[in-house]
């Protein structure tokens, strides 16, 4: 089996950060998107991966690379536009041959994994079997309707009205019988090649295709509220560690990871936290809820239920919730020096916080 991960999308919902960044590669718990989903992979023993990029192919080739570092051996498939999942079928078709494969979306994450449902599609062996979870409104998703033996009946994209509410959530494992499908399909209206409209292809004509509901936690990362949800829930399951310098004169409570390299100095952290390497935090309390990435400056601060990226700086600002700070970004005080929430700064950016 090879795996194709799908990274080619241009991430408006995650605005300013998908100027700068693919959404791929925001971090959560301290860990790129992409990351955790390759590490999915290769949790189902699949070393071979393609991944479609799009604009951003150097920035993701930069972090994944070959993908030795995560076993894997990866394959870089360019899509000049986002034509459809079924396009990217159609793209990756040289490098997939004639072998079964797991299709991924490389913004999606599933953190309790899909061996499972691997499992379940290597034994069983249909067509097609997709990945659903049920929503409490199925009007934005790809909507499966079930017959009783668990074979999918019906699949429609964005339904008015849902008969279902098990939603596609983006995990697909095909036998090469969808190239097939994906040749005998139309764009939609939207100008778009569908998935949807290639399984139910095959389903029309007697093939066999069967969902497994996720019933772990699956959350796509395209907002912010979600990115800061899902790194709540990742930190929760932290493995602790001091691998970085802590005074005398500061204080750790609970599930908190300290980076080699990291500087803890007159400081409390509340964990679940994580501080990355090289960070110095000096005066700080550091609330629950909270990754800080590698290189940063936190001083005279505090700050909670947040994910500080990578380089940035923060210094000065008493309380600062609910907020994405991006790469190399500079936060500091302005003449109320009053507490903030829900701020999000983009990369590079300069920014003094106030009332």
């Amino acid at each position: 089996m090879k795996a194709l991960v799908l990274s080619g999308g241009s991430g408006t919902r995650l605005r300013p950060f998908s100027h700068s960044m693919p959404k791929q590669l925001i971090p959560i718990a301290n860990k790129p998107v992409l990351e955790h989903v390759l590490e999915n992979i290769r949790d189902l023993g699949v070393t071979e991966v393609g991944i479609i990029v799009g604009d951003w192919a150097p920035e993701i080739a930069d972090v994944v690379g070959d993908g030795s570092r995560l076993g894997l051996r990866v394959t870089y498939i360019p899509q000049e536009a986002p034509l459809g999942l079924a396009h990217c079928v159609t793209l990756a078709r040289p490098f997939l041959g004639d072998d079964d494969f797991v299709m991924y979306l490389g913004d999606n994450m599933l953190p309790e994994g899909v061996r499972e449902v691997a499992e379940s599609f290597r034994t069983r062996h249909p067509a097609a079997e997709v990945v659903v979870h049920r929503v409490p409104d199925p009007r934005a998703f790809g909507v499966a309707e079930l017959g009783p033996d668990g074979t999918v009946a019906r699949l429609v994209e964005k339904p008015r009205e849902p008969r279902s509410d098990l939603a596609l959530i983006g995990v697909y494992f095909f036998t090469p019988a969808i190239h097939e499908a994906v040749a005998s399909i139309e764009p939609s209206a939207r100008g778009e090649l569908e998935i949807t409209d290639a399984i139910q292809w095959l389903v029309t004509r007697g093939a066999e295709v069967r969902a497994t509901e996720y019933r772990g936690y699956w959350k796509d990362t395209g907002q912010a509220a979600d990115v800061l949800e899902c790194n709540q829930t990742l930190l929760a399951a932290l493995t602790p560690g001091i691998l970085g310098g802590v005074d005398d004169a500061s204080l750790l409570d609970g599930r908190v990871r300290v980076e080699p390299g990291a500087r803890v100095t007159r400081s409390r952290i509340d964990g679940p936290a994580v501080i990355g390497a090289g960070t110095v935090i000096e005066d700080c309390h550091i609330g629950p809820d909270t990754s800080i990435g590698a290189g940063c400056v936190l001083r005279n601060t505090r700050v909670r239920d947040s994910i500080v990226m990578d380089g940035a700086e923060i210094s000065g600002v008493p309380g600062l919730r609910y907020s994405l700070i991006g790469r190399n970004a500079v936060v500091g005080t302005g003449p109320s020096g009053d507490a903030c929430h829900s701020l999000v700064v983009g990369d590079h950016t300069r920014i003094e916080v106030a009332a």
